[in-house]
């Protein structure tokens, strides 16, 4: 059985509490529904009989406050609520960063790499070239890190690619989703570019404006890519993939099942000793992240990402 920790929630993102849910096979949803959370209750009623993750458990967890750490053990069972996230080392075979917000994955990171205690880190793995280096750097180093966004697992993603050869050639996909660049960006792009088979990005360039993003990334062979998140805008998450011969789109709303395929991939990845996910894709797409924010900051420059 593989003891795995999970540390970190921040506001808006529930994924502690459905992580664990997904993994232990169990939640309270008046619990989850009381934080101001329903939708992840509802879908985890949903989707009950297939809740629960065999040879793996989440027994200890830690949140920067004690009331969330307490109620995420009582939703999803688990045993150890500890005092400082570092009191799981020695205690757990692997762990779980599910704080969302890039500029605390270092420092929450550090002393589990340090420790050679695999980690999967949710999305953004980071949005600076310091953080991006540091986690290259231990990478490099043999360290165990797999990071990214679930849906690098949608199902509706995997449908295009099972059709995307007849499509003929493609020369352009357009992706579409609300909310912020910072977190929300790296979505789409880890949609688009497993879809893709993971294409070598050359360069990006950012021309929208505050709260309304409008990104463009070109790749090799000539390919380009928009990627389009307004703020206050309605609706899921949409790529449409067009080609000389047909297109297709891709509406995300399953976030169920590739929350589920993330986690089997993790523990996968830890039951194997290494990341099932290679860290040249994350980097590719990080690095993408971060190149079209330097755009943004630099009245829509085009970065080049060689």
């Amino acid at each position: 059985m593989i003891k795995i920790g999970i540390i970190g929630m921040s506001p808006g993102n529930a994924h502690p509490y459905s992580w664990s849910a997904i993994i232990n096979g169990t939640f309270d949803g008046e619990e989850i529904s009381s934080l101001g959370y329903p939708a992840v209750s509802d879908y985890l009623m949903a989707n009950r009989d297939t809740l629960g993750l065999p040879n793996a458990r989440v027994t200890h967890v830690w949140c920067q406050e004690k009331a969330i750490s307490n109620s995420i053990a009582k939703s999803s069972q688990i045993d150890q609520v500890v005092e400082r996230l570092e009191d799981m080392i020695g205690k757990v075979d692997a762990v779980i960063l599910a704080r969302d917000d890039p500029e605390n994955h270092v420092p929450m990171a550090k002393p589990f790499l340090e420790a050679g205690i695999p980690i999967f880190i949710d999305k953004p793995l980071a949005f600076s070239k310091a953080d991006l280096q540091y986690f290259s750097s231990q990478h490099r180093s043999g360290k165990f890190l797999m990071s990214c966004s679930s849906m690098r697992y949608a199902h509706e993603c995997r449908t295009i690619k099972t059709e995307i050869k007849s499509l003929g050639q493609l020369h352009l996909v357009t992706a579409v989703g609300k909310k912020d660049w910072k977190k929300y960006g790296v979505h789409l792009l880890e949609a688009l570019f497993t879809t893709l088979d993971d294409p070598t990005p050359l360069w990006v360039q950012h021309v929208g404006e505050k709260d309304k993003d409008i990104v463009v990334i070109g790749f090799q062979q000539g390919l380009k890519a928009t990627v389009h998140l307004f703020k206050d805008i309605s609706g899921t998450f949409q790529l449409s993939f067009f080609g000389s011969e047909g297109w297709r789109i891709a509406e995300i709303k399953n976030s169920y099942a590739m929350f589920r395929d993330n986690l089997i991939e993790f523990i996968r990845s830890v039951e194997e000793g290494a990341s099932r996910l290679e860290f040249e894709k994350t980097g590719a797409i990080i690095r993408t992240v971060i190149g079209a924010w330097e755009s943004y900051e630099n009245d829509g420059r085009v970065i080049s990402l060689k």
